[in-house]
């Protein structure tokens, strides 16, 4: 498994931006397909954004389309949520997620392909 440490949450104002940032283990970062979701309270943990191995392919959830952006730097090991035009049903806490890819393009995306788990950062967006 692959261990993950995310960080960049916190507190903005509806159509303001934040970053995350998740770090990966370096052992099994090049060989994942890497993603993030959301939970909000009282919901079910939803698919947000994933981004294959090379790093050219994404899937995008489509209430997140064209405000978010998912980017990965194998030099650092990590991948990166970029979050712009926020809005209060953002809110929610941010999960990264590894898990294991075929092939530099096949991007991961059913919240039981992934097997490795970060613990969650908060995203508040308020009104």
């Amino acid at each position: 498994q692959v261990q993950l440490v995310e960080s960049g949450g916190g507190l903005v104002q509806a159509g303001g931006s934040l970053r995350l940032s998740c770090a990966a283990s370096v052992r099994t970062f090049s060989t994942s397909s890497m993603g993030w979701f959301r939970q909000a309270p009282g919901k079910e943990r939803e698919f947000v954004a994933s981004i294959g191995r090379s790093g050219t392919s994404m899937k995008y959830a489509d209430s997140v389309k064209g405000r978010f952006t998912i980017s990965r730097d194998g030099a650092k090991n990590s991948v990166y949520l970029q979050m712009n035009s926020l809005k209060p049903e953002d809110t929610a806490v941010y999960y990264c997620a590894a898990g294991r890819a075929v092939g530099w393009t096949q991007v991961l995306a059913d919240l039981s392909d992934f097997d490795s788990w970060g613990q969650g950062t908060q995203v508040t967006v308020s009104s």
